[in-house]
């Protein structure tokens, strides 16, 4: 057996009250002056960890966005250098740490992690930004943060349903990197692991939101998960997701869900051991609909007609798919993308 496995640099810091080792954190990296981003719904969080920080705090950006807008990247990066930060900490979801992501992207200022979702991208060289309704994504080392702080207890209060569709946001990432072109044995043991983690952990939040060992493991999920994005390459999966999202402006995570079913359906009949390692972890012998019935069946939409697509943007998601493809076990026809698009936006898998 031979393959390639090149492990990311990265700092983590785990566990429940992981955010009073803030300032010890910055200390460590030398960073005086942070600026603290947050969205504006999760201000009193930023204002939370501003107090953390003292007086290496510079100020506050609370205008992070979803799909992170260039007039967005834009205005942060203003606001870090009029604050004179030498740092970012993002604390938040997806939209908040690809913030920071953009502003490391432009600046090379270091940005400290504190996810409050399970999304996972906080362990990734993967940026993106939004520009004319067009969703660029790249990969930049610059980008990734330089360290990440997992306490659970910052996601007690995050709704069950927000939940399960940032949960199934970082499963995406695992399920792609079991079939990715540059997949590994070991990408494939967190991969399986991640997905097992998150999907018993979502249920056992689903029962009880204060359950704190489920969000703990939830967030080790979420990292597991996120690291296996972080060492492959993005499949069909993700460039439909960055289209629906930049294009027609979709929910990212709650896209991510929706859509994992459908094309886990067209891709795992061509790349059996992945097929096989996800039964294992999701303990069941149909994997797209078990993910598509759990999903629903923990509050998740069901389908893209849900989310506000209407089903005349089919032709530009499949142009745009088919313009710049991305690495798929299986060719992507124009019928097979219409015909998973159209049972996405039914939701055939869902009950």
């Amino acid at each position: 057996m031979t393959f390639t496995y090149e492990a990311l640099p990265m700092r983590v810091v785990f566990g429940a009250g992981s955010l009073r080792r803030l300032p010890e954190e910055a200390e460590r990296l030398g960073l005086r002056r942070l600026l603290v981003l947050s969205t504006p719904g999760q201000r009193a969080l930023a204002e939370h960890a501003a107090g953390v920080l003292d007086d290496a705090c510079a100020g506050m950006f609370t205008g992070a966005r979803t799909h992170v807008p260039i007039e967005v990247a834009d205005t942060a990066r203003r606001a870090a250098r009029e604050a004179n930060a030498d740092g970012c900490l993002a604390i938040g979801g997806g939209s908040t740490i690809g913030l920071g992501k953009a502003i490391a992207l432009a600046s090379g200022l270091p940005v400290i992690s504190v996810p409050t979702t399970y999304a996972g991208s906080e362990m990734t060289t993967v940026w993106g930004l939004t520009e004319n309704g067009r969703k660029r994504t790249g990969r930049d080392r610059a980008v990734l943060p330089r360290s990440v702080l997992y306490d659970p207890e910052l996601t007690l209060c995050l709704p069950v349903d927000v939940s399960v569709t940032s949960g199934f946001n970082a499963i995406a990432h695992a399920v792609e990197a079991l079939y990715a072109p540059d997949a590994s044995p070991i990408v494939s043991l967190m991969a399986e692991d991640g997905v097992r983690s998150l999907a018993a952990a979502l249920h056992a939040i689903s029962a009880d939101r204060l359950d704190l060992d489920a969000r703990t493991d939830a967030l080790r999920g979420a990292w597991l998960c996120g690291a296996c994005l972080g060492a492959t390459t993005m499949s069909l999966h993700h460039k439909l997701c960055h289209i629906l999202g930049g294009t027609f402006d979709l929910p990212h995570a709650a896209t991510h869900t929706v859509l994992l079913p459908y094309v886990a359906a067209l891709n795992l009949p061509a790349v059996p051991t992945a097929e096989h390692a996800l039964r294992r972890a999701l303990a069941t012998d149909d994997v797209p609909k078990h993910m598509a019935r759990m999903s629903v069946g923990l509050g998740a939409p069901r389908s893209l007609a849900e989310l506000g697509l209407t089903g005349n943007e089919f032709d530009e998601i499949v142009i745009q798919a088919q313009s710049q493809p991305y690495a798929n076990p299986r060719p992507v026809t124009t019928e097979a993308l219409r015909c998973l698009l159209m049972d996405a936006f039914d939701g055939t898998l869902a009950p």
